[in-house]
């Protein structure tokens, strides 16, 4: 499989300003496969060490601070070679190591020579406890669920994924790509993006098998819940967790505590939501009252919806069986078309540094579905699950922010077209988004 992170990781390699780095993402999403992959392809040799199936090798790090010792005693424990420059040290779950976590310091500081990469599932919870590692020490990077372009490589759809990156004006899309990519956008709604999961489909067609491992990862999950420091907290996690799709069926999406148990109130269960938002399971998307910079000083605290971190694992968590495929454009516009906009965000947070906000209005009732910071502009997106859509809310935000609206986008099954200010993407072209906002912004105002 192609991960485009790889281009990320080799930069970081190459940085001058290198510093030991920490890898983060969601348990089964390719952290240690990427890893060991980066170190074959670019390194001499690659030394692994795993913190879970060794745990003997936490205790180097107990009784010394020096990386030379440690390192001496790592290749004595383990018979592997490391060379400095030449070797990728990978030290895997630490998630539950903080001396481990808290060396890096030392390495940063008295052996830069030595490129280390560390990698653990809930390393976001870990790293949200104070003093768990040494700021200003370590780079981060986040990997996240394949995106629909990483799926179509793995499909062995290269002329699929050349024809979109040759995109290069605003205009339609010929139906013979369009509908190639309509069909296999509904097959990625299906598989989702975790690595096992498309693996499933795109090498054996085996949908019972993608299933079982959509299965057996939300499985995984949901005995992670049960790692809470606070053993009251596991139901409650596990509550909001299968409470999801019920949250993403209604009509604004707004997270609502009583729809996770009757008579929930917020003091009750937020602890429990933000161990799901450190973990990276879920993506929260806070409620902005006006489009500003920066967008997070207009965020209203007490609004916002929660999406899954893969649309795949959101509809088997739903339980819509993979044979709506087959039902005309039944995935996208199923429970409020809550798979297109989990999907939607999912390739936004990819492209763009700030997490989105949604907006809405009441009396009378609009939404905006997300607002996308893109430098230092903001813009309004709707997300549409079917074809010939209109877009009330995008004119009514337009109304009231008529200075701050260069563009409002529109993601939907119609085809590629700007519309007045109105630029529609297809769904399958969501990956594309930052650069054909560049190219809509040069066509409409030549910049």
């Amino acid at each position: 499989m192609e991960r485009f992170i790889l281009n990320d990781l080799l930069k970081w390699k190459n940085s001058n300003y290198r510093k030991p780095l920490i890898l983060k993402g969601v348990r089964q999403v390719g952290k240690t496969w990427i890893l060991k992959e980066f170190g074959k392809r670019y390194y001499e040799n690659t030394a692994y060490f795993n913190f879970d199936e060794n745990e003997e090798y936490k205790q180097f790090f107990e009784t010394t601070k020096d990386v030379n010792r440690i390192l001496q005693n790592l290749m004595m424990a383990s018979e592997q070679k490391i060379i400095p420059e030449k070797t990728l040290i990978i030290f895997d779950e630490v998630q539950d190591c903080p001396n481990v976590i808290n060396s890096m310091k030392y390495f940063c500081e008295n052996a830069p020579q030595y490129h280390i990469a560390c990698a653990g599932s809930l390393l976001g919870i870990a790293l949200a406890k104070p003093s768990s590692f040494p700021v200003g020490k370590v780079n981060f990077m986040q990997i996240d669920p394949m995106t629909f372009t990483e799926f179509l490589l793995a499909n062995g759809d290269r002329n699929l994924v050349e024809y979109l990156e040759s995109v290069d004006s605003i205009e339609p899309i010929p139906d013979i790509f369009f509908n190639l990519l309509y069909e296999k956008l509904k097959m990625y709604y299906v598989t989702g993006g975790m690595p096992e999961s498309v693996k499933m489909w795109t090498e054996a067609r085996d949908i019972e098998a993608m299933q079982k491992a959509l299965s057996d990862i939300i499985r995984a999950y949901e005995r992670d819940f049960a790692k809470h420091p606070n053993v009251k907290e596991f139901p409650k996690i596990s509550m909001i967790w299968k409470s999801i799709p019920s949250q993403l069926s209604r009509e604004n999406k707004k997270f609502i505590y009583k729809v996770v148990k009757e008579g929930a109130r917020a003091r009750e269960y937020e602890n429990a939501l933000q161990w799901l938002v450190d973990a990276r399971l879920v993506q929260k998307v806070y409620r902005s009252t006006a489009p500003g910079l920066p967008i997070s000083a207009y965020d209203d605290l007490s609004a916002f919806k929660i999406y899954l971190v893969d649309v795949g694992l959101l509809r088997r968590l739903a339980q819509l069986a993979p044979t709506s495929f087959k039902e005309g454009n039944r995935l996208f516009t199923e429970f409020k078309g809550a798979l297109s906009e989990n999907y939607v965000l999912q390739t936004l947070i990819t492209q763009f540094e700030v997490m989105p906000r949604y907006w809405t209005q009441t009396n009378p009732p609009y939404k905006v579905d997300f607002l996308i910071q893109r430098e230092n502009d903001i813009f309004p997106v709707e997300v549409k699950s079917e074809a010939n859509t209109s877009s009330k809310s995008l004119k009514k935000f337009k109304e009231l922010f008529p200075d701050k609206v260069k563009l409002r986008i529109r993601f939907s099954l119609d085809n590629l077209k700007l519309d007045d200010d109105v630029l529609n993407i297809p769904l399958f072209m969501a990956d594309q988004t930052n650069r054909i906002i560049g190219l809509a912004l040069k066509q409409k105002y030549n910049v």
